[in-house]
C-alpha cells in the first residue's frame, strides 16, 4: 500500500500512460535497490559510473577529433600512425603522420588542458563566491588578459610576448580587484564581488582605449582575432611550457574539493569546522586565476566553459565537490575538444573557437536552466 501511495503521488500532476509507467518503474527500482543493495551503494557507484562514462566520452571525442577535419582520416589510418610511432606496425603513411602529429594532436592536447582548467576554475569561483552564476571573468581575468594581449600586439611584440602579456594582464586585473575589495567596508564575499566588478570595468575601459589607439589596418584586426579565441596557434612548442603548470594547477583545484565543500557552506560554518577563510579563499582564487590566465594566454577568450560545465556536472553527480570536480574536468576537456573539432570542420575556413563556445554554450545553458527549474518545481 505504501508503494501504491507513492506512485499515485508521483503521477497525480502528470496524466497519461507514459508518466504512470515511468512513476511505477521509479518506485519499483527504488524499493528494490533499498532492499537489495547495501546502504550508501548508490552514493559511491553513481559518481564512479559517471566518471567512467565521462572518461570514455573524452576518449571518443579525441578519436573523433583525430579523424574529422578538412582532410578526413579513417580510424585505421589514425591508429596506424600511433602504431608506427610505437613500432607496432610496418606500414608508414607520411600524409596521415603529418596531419595527426603536426596539425591535430597538439590542438587536441591544448583543448584538453584548456577545457579542464577553465571548467575547474569556474567551479572553484562558484564555490568560493557561493554563487552558481559566477564565471572566471567575474574578477576581471578575461578583461585583464585581453588588455595585456592587446597592449602587446600594439607594441609589436612576438607571439610569446602576447601570451605573456595576456597572462600578466589577467593576474594584474585580479590583483587590482582583490586590492579594491580590501578597501571596501564589511569585507567578505560581497566586497570581493564589488572589487571584481570595479576591476573588470577598469580593464574593459583600458582595452577599449587600446583598440581605439590601434592601427585599424593591421593591429586592430589582430586584436579582434585574438579576442575571438582559437587553438590554431597551439603547437608542441606552446605545449612544452604551458602543459606542466596547467596540469599542476588543475590537479590542485581538484584536490581542494573538500575545502570547496566547506567554503560553500558559508564563512561561519567554515570557521567552525577549522578552515581559515581569510587564508583559503584568496589562495583558491589565486589558483583558479592562474589556471584561467594561462588558458587565455594560450587560446584567447573562450567563453561559457567555466560557467556551463560545472552546472552539467552538478546535474550528473550532485553538488559535492569531491564528486563534481573530476567530472567537471573531464566534461570540460571533452566538450572543448568537440567544440574545436566543430570550429575547424564545419566550414571550409576555420570559425573562431570563441564564437562556437558562446553559441552552443548559450543554447546548452538554456536547457540546463530548464532542467534546474524543473527539478526545483
Amino acid at each position: 500500500m505504501q508503494v501504491m501511495g507513492v506512485a499515485q503521488a508521483l503521477t497525480s500532476s502528470r496524466k497519461g500512460f507514459w508518466w504512470r509507467g515511468k512513476a511505477w518503474l521509479m518506485v519499483f527500482l527504488r524499493q528494490v535497490s533499498s532492499a537489495v543493495l547495501p546502504r550508501g551503494f548508490a552514493i559511491f557507484v553513481r559518481p564512479a559510473l559517471i566518471r567512467s562514462l565521462a572518461l570514455a566520452g573524452v576518449v571518443l571525442s579525441v578519436l573523433c577529433a583525430l579523424c574529422l577535419g578538412r582532410y578526413p582520416l579513417s580510424p585505421l589510418r589514425v591508429l596506424g600512425v600511433f602504431g608506427h610511432l610505437l613500432h607496432l606496425s610496418v606500414g608508414f603513411d607520411p600524409l596521415a603522420q603529418v596531419v595527426v602529429m603536426q596539425a591535430r594532436l597538439p590542438r587536441i592536447l591544448a583543448a584538453l588542458l584548456v577545457g579542464s582548467a577553465l571548467s575547474c576554475g569556474g567551479a572553484t569561483y562558484q564555490a568560493v563566491f557561493r554563487n552558481p552564476l559566477v564565471s572566471p571573468d567575474l574578477l576581471g581575468v578575461l578583461s585583464g588578459a585581453a588588455f595585456g594581449a592587446a597592449l602587446a600586439i600594439v607594441s609589436g611584440g612576438s607571439a610569446f610576448v602576447v601570451q605573456m602579456g595576456a597572462f600578466g594582464g589577467g593576474l594584474l586585473a585580479v590583483g587590482c580587484g582583490l586590492l579594491i575589495s580590501r578597501t571596501l567596508p564589511g569585507g567578505g564575499v560581497l566586497a570581493l564581488l564589488l572589487g571584481g566588478l570595479i576591476g573588470n570595468a577598469i580593464f574593459t575601459a583600458l582595452l577599449s582605449l587600446v583598440k581605439y589607439l590601434a592601427d585599424p589596418m593591421d593591429q586592430l584586426p589582430a586584436i579582434v582575432d585574438w579576442l575571438l579565441g582559437s587553438l590554431a596557434p597551439s603547437g608542441w612548442h606552446e605545449l612544452a611550457w604551458v602543459s606542466g603548470p596547467l596540469i599542476v594547477l588543475t590537479m590542485a583545484l581538484v584536490l581542494c574539493a573538500p575545502v570547496l565543500d566547506v567554503l560553500s557552506l558559508g564563512d561561519d560554518e567554515a570557521r567552525s569546522l577549522g578552515v581559515s577563510v581569510r587564508v583559503m579563499r584568496p589562495a583558491l582564487i589565486v589558483l583558479a586565476t592562474l589556471a584561467c590566465a594561462m588558458t587565455i594566454s594560450m587560446a584567447g577568450i573562450i567563453g561559457w566553459i567555466g560557467l556551463l560545465v560545472p552546472h552539467v556536472a552538478r546535474l550528473l553527480v550532485g553538488a559535492e565537490h569531491r564528486n563534481m570536480m573530476p567530472v567537471t574536468a573531464l566534461l570540460g576537456a571533452g566538450g572543448l575538444v568537440l567544440a574545436d573539432t566543430c570550429a575547424r570542420s564545419l566550414t571550409t575556413g576555420e570559425v573562431p573557437l570563441g564564437i562556437v563556445t558562446q553559441l552552443f554554450g548559450a543554447l546548452a545553458f538554456v536547457l540546463v536552466l530548464r532542467r534546474l527549474r524543473g527539478g526545483m518545481a
